[in-house]
């Protein structure tokens, strides 16, 4: 269930005064939060591409066709890991300053609402299952 904006603004309030008291622990929770792990493997990915594009260029202007093309290679490698690290970090539950959650199932309740089916996993269908039962509407 989620939380009231009452409730998450009381949340974060708590967690404003955690922080100012004991600096440390702010630093922790901040370094164990996965959207820093997956911004840090897309800059990563980013300058892989960067040197991939300088490998490419070294290779048309150095007559080493196999230089160029390990640096194609390199740059889709790189450009297909900075977008599953992106698609990472967005799916990911982010709350703002205004305090609205944001998530892949948040998006998924809203295209059912549409009248669209969604993309379903199998826990998913497990839990409306249990909701259908615990409502009595086998």
């Amino acid at each position: 269930m989620p939380l009231s904006e009452h409730e998450q603004r009381q949340l974060e309030q708590i967690e404003q005064a955690l922080y100012r008291e004991d600096r440390r622990l702010g630093r922790l929770v901040r370094a164990s939060d996965p959207r820093v792990h997956y911004k840090r493997r897309v800059v990563q990915a980013v300058s892989g591409f960067v040197l991939g594009a300088g490998m490419v260029v070294a290779g048309v202007l150095v007559p080493y066709v196999w230089l160029a093309v390990a640096g194609f290679i390199v740059m889709l490698l790189c450009g297909m890991w900075a977008l599953s690290s992106w698609r990472h970090m967005a799916g990911i539950v982010l709350v703002g300053r205004d305090g609205a959650a944001r998530s892949r199932r948040r998006r998924t309740a809203r295209r059912r609402g549409r009248g669209q089916v969604p993309r379903s996993g199998m826990m998913e269908r497990l839990d409306e299952r249990w909701r259908r039962r615990q409502e009595g509407d086998r």
